[in-house]
C-alpha cells in the first residue's frame, strides 16, 4: 500500500489523445458547473461529481474522466465501473498543457 505513491498518475495530455482515438466515446469533465465556464478541454461534456448519479450516457459509451487534480474523477471512474460503465480516470486539468475553452 505504501507504494501507491510511486504509481504513475493518470496524464490529461494523454487522456484526451485516448478519448480522440476511441470513436463513440465521451470525455466527462467532473468539475462543478463553475470550474467547467473558467476553462475546459474543448469537445468535453460537464457533470459535476455530486450529480454524477443523473448521468445519461447508454453504457456501452467509453468514458474518459477528468477533474482539476484527478481526485474526484478517481471517484467518479470508480463509482461508473461499479455501476457498470467502461470509465477511465485521465487525470487533473492542471497537467493539461492542450487549448482550453
Amino acid at each position: 500500500m505504501m507504494f501507491q505513491f510511486f504509481e504513475k498518475r493518470p496524464d490529461l495530455n494523454e487522456g484526451v489523445q485516448m478519448w480522440k482515438d476511441t470513436p463513440g466515446s465521451v470525455l466527462l469533465d467532473v468539475r462543478t458547473r463553475e470550474e467547467f465556464i473558467d476553462g475546459h478541454v474543448p469537445g468535453s461534456v460537464n457533470l459535476p461529481l455530486e450529480q454524477l448519479a443523473e448521468i445519461d450516457i447508454p453504457k456501452q459509451t467509453p468514458l474518459f474522466v477528468y477533474c482539476h487534480s484527478g481526485n474526484r474523477s478517481g471517484q467518479a471512474a470508480a463509482w461508473l465501473v461499479r455501476q457498470g460503465y467502461t470509465a477511465t480516470n485521465v487525470g487533473g486539468i492542471i497537467e493539461y498543457s492542450g487549448v482550453l475553452e
